[in-house]
């Protein structure tokens, strides 16, 4: 047994599950083992710390269990096929579970949109499970923002943005669709009634709320999304501060610690977003955090305040000193991983951990430090052993013009780092990076003897503001040579042979990989794109054309992709004629974030040129591989 700052990690489960079911070196493990869902997809424990939420991804059979402080199942509810996006203990009576689901549009802004559906599981079996405003004819039953659960009164209620339907006695409810602007509406989470709580703004016009510890209304935010005009308000409609943002990057983020001041995110004229804090009676803003790399605020879920925050660089950050103690033993204790701390009790008395990375394909922790043990309680894959999971590192080198960049590394089990076949896998975003942790998508490339390299290439989130501005315009141009850059790097290390590249990619690395074959030549043996932009002036028609034109939506693309100019010479439809290597394009039919079209498009355009290709088109799925069939089918 492994002994954690004197909690005693039970790895005999996971020892035993993975002796019996882990691939010999002879047999390497299915692709399915990758592809599919993990075992365990997300968990939640309640605010006692007596019960815990587990979604299991087991294919037909996929649930959400419910378990108690046993570990014992209390109830089961099966979830299928279902897109779940997260859930969320309300106190410990009850569960709230969003799921989403893709509908067509057409003849509105957008062709196809992804709506969000709540639902309240009650942990009585004899209580019904309630669909969130199912109850009212003039609410569609969709919601539109979560701001939160309040214990008001004993009463547990969770506000939602709601949209409203306008009376029409000829429709056969009663009533038909006026617009899409969301209401603020309070739910009893025990009887499901709703009310509304706050209107619906002007048209053409973007608000926000912040829900204060007695369930009111603490600050209004306005964006107009013509001019970039804003403001905020406080509880009793008082001005606090207002400007204008031409792009629009003005936020509200929450409470602050004691919840009398306000923290909300501003973009300022040297394009740089702050935080600031301001009283809610009204005052003078003040810089929030301004010196601190935050990658999460952490939250008291029933009340709102803050409680702290994720900093890059020196973990968890509390206020409360014997909380930053635990959070501080818990993450020494699993330094050797990727550790999250994904929930925990109000007390911190009980804290959820996963942690992935080398040796590791996924691993539940539930740290209970009254009693000073922590216990794994659930593995993500099974089928994949301490031995099966390829190494994983950061690898850090120069771009050509001097900026200095990392990636990750992946290595195959049981392989010299040696003149090894490599895919390049850049991430989607562009706004995102990767970390050492296990990615199912690069261990199933390594798992067949492929070093996998993930640049965090310009634009990406792990450098600060300044790296992620030094992406805009660069489309196709730095950010791209920043991922050949990379090649040419574990190139000239020795670790991989260059002659035998494929790059790989998803949205954004999706247009990376088709890029890498047209707009730049010579390098790849083929080209992977999964739901890629291939045509930048499409995007932005898209985008402008579903944000209802407005000027800010349009100034904010503008800002990102260059000037428009420039977007025929990066676009990789537009080039298909020069791919110098062979495609495979795979995309999901019910996209609403890149259109199937850009695919298909692409197809056509490559087929015209009489370039080596293949369109596969995944059914009922969405852009981020929410299906394990799909997922399965990709690789």
């Amino acid at each position: 047994m492994k002994v954690l700052f004197g909690f005693t990690a039970a790895w005999g489960l996971m020892l035993a599950a993975l002796c019996s079911t882990a691939a010999t070196a002879q047999q390497p493990v299915p692709l399915s083992a990758y592809g599919a869902l993990p075992d365990v997809e997300d968990a939640a424990i309640s605010p006692s710390g007596d019960y815990i939420a587990v979604l299991l991804g087991d294919g037909e059979k996929r649930q959400l269990l419910l378990l108690d402080a046993t570990l014992k199942a209390i109830k089961s509810v099966g979830v299928s096929h279902t897109k779940v996006r997260y859930f969320d203990w309300i106190g410990d009576e009850r569960l709230l579970l969003v799921t989403s689901q893709t509908q067509d549009l057409r003849g509105f802004t957008t062709d196809k949109a992804e709506f969000s559906v709540a639902r309240i599981i009650p942990v009585d079996a004899d209580e019904k499970i309630q669909k969130v405003f199912a109850q009212d004819r003039k609410l569609l039953d969709t919601i539109r923002g979560n701001y939160g659960v309040r214990r008001i009164d004993g009463e547990w209620l969770a506000y939602f943005g709601a949209i409203e339907l306008a009376r029409n006695p000829s429709s056969r409810t009663g009533y038909s669709w006026d617009h899409g602007r969301p209401f603020l509406y309070s739910v009893e989470t025990s009887s499901n009634k709703a009310r509304r709580v706050a209107n619906a703004p002007r048209p053409e016009i973007y608000r926000d709320w912040v829900i204060d510890a007695e369930g009111q209304v603490a600050a209004t935010l306005d964006v107009d999304l013509n001019d970039g005009d804003w403001s905020i308000r406080g509880p009793d409609g008082n001005d606090l501060v207002s400007g204008n943002q031409r792009l629009g990057r003005i936020g509200l983020i929450g409470l602050g610690y004691e919840g009398r001041e306000l923290i909300y995110s501003l973009r300022g004229e040297d394009d740089i977003s702050r935080r600031f804090t301001i009283p809610l009676t009204g005052g003078t803003p003040a810089l929030f955090l301004d010196d601190v790399d935050v990658e999460r605020l952490y939250w008291d879920e029933a009340t709102g305040h803050l409680t702290g925050y994720l900093d890059e660089e020196k973990g968890p950050v509390f206020r409360n000193p014997e909380f930053q103690s635990a959070a501080t033993r818990i993450r020494k204790a699993f330094g050797d991983f990727d550790m999250r701390m994904i929930d925990w009790s109000p007390d911190f008395a009980k804290v959820l951990v996963r942690t992935s990375g080398n040796k590791d394909s996924g691993t539940w922790y539930v740290v209970d430090l009254a009693d000073g043990k922590a216990e794994a309680i659930a593995y993500e894959r099974t089928a994949i052993g301490p031995d099966e999971v390829g190494p994983i590192s950061t690898f850090a080198y120069t771009a050509g013009d001097g900026l200095e960049l990392d990636g990750i590394l992946t290595l195959p089990p049981g392989r010299e780092a040696k003149g090894l076949p490599v895919v390049m896998l850049p991430h989607g975003g562009p706004h995102s990076r990767d970390r050492e942790k296990f990615d199912w998508w690069a261990q199933a490339f390594a798992s067949r003897g492929y070093a996998v390299f993930q640049p965090n290439f310009r634009g990406s989130t792990n450098r600060g503001q300044d790296f992620i501005r030094a992406g805009y315009g660069e489309w196709g141009r730095k950010m791209q040579t920043d991922i050949s850059d990379g090649l040419a790097a574990l190139s000239e290390e020795g670790i991989v042979d260059p002659e035998r590249a494929c790059i790989v990619g998803a949205s954004y690395g999706g247009y990376a990989a088709l890029a890498g074959v047209t707009l730049q030549q010579g390098l790849y043996k083929c080209a992977v794109a999964v739901a890629p932009v291939s045509d930048l002036r499409a995007m932005f028609n898209e985008d402008y054309r579903a944000s209802g034109n407005l000027r800010i939506t349009k100034s904010s693309l503008l800002e990102q992709l260059g000037p428009k100019a420039g977007w025929d010479e990066v676009s990789p439809r537009r080039l298909a004629d020069r791919a110098d290597a062979p495609i495979l394009l795979i995309h999901g039919v019910d996209d609403t974030v890149v259109p199937f079209s850009h695919s298909h498009k692409m197809a056509d355009k490559l087929k015209d040129a009489g370039k080596p290709h293949e369109l596969i088109r995944l059914d009922e799925e969405d852009h981020w591989l929410s299906r394990s069939a799909t997922r399965q089918q990709m690789l």
